[in-house]
């Protein structure tokens, strides 16, 4: 009862010799996350572009043995993007990537925060408590994938 009803998982990264505009693109444009993220850059997957509507953001649909999961790319701007994570039989997560640029330095910081929503259910609640062990190694390797696309490519 004294656990939340969402936890927020948060993961950093400094990427060197870098524009902020460069990981925007990298980011913002979902077929362009084979070139860094794990799960995109797997041969055991199969992902389907979908092309935006007024309705729904631009979408990638991935495919993984039996399961799927869908990323819909909901809201982009110069600094921030977020879109959802929707997988069967799972509650939806909102992610933001904040990128910001560090001062006098050709550095930029990138920030992955998911928002994990619990039900009410007890072991729902008990699971929030282990959800940042759980899925914060997928984002540190996701960060990871991006620095390192992105400094071998300057």
């Amino acid at each position: 009862m004294l656990i939340p009803s969402s936890v927020k998982v948060s993961r950093t990264t400094l990427i060197n010799n870098t524009s902020k505009a460069k990981v925007l693109e990298q980011v913002a444009t979902l077929p362009n996350w084979k070139n860094w993220h794990p799960i995109f850059k797997s041969g055991d997957v199969k992902i389907i572009y979908h092309s935006s509507t007024p309705d729904t953001g631009y979408q990638a649909e991935i495919l993984y043995g039996a399961k799927s999961a869908r990323i819909i790319l909901t809201y982009s701007d110069s600094n921030l993007i977020k879109f959802t994570l929707q997988s069967q039989g799972e509650t939806d997560i909102q992610n933001e990537v904040l990128v910001s640029t560090i001062p006098a330095q050709p550095n930029v910081q990138v920030e992955w925060r998911a928002l994990n929503k619990l039900k009410w259910y007890p072991w729902e609640k008990f699971y929030g408590i282990f959800i940042d062990k759980l899925t914060g190694p997928g984002y540190d390797q996701a960060l990871a994938g991006l620095k390192d696309y992105l400094e071998a490519s300057h």
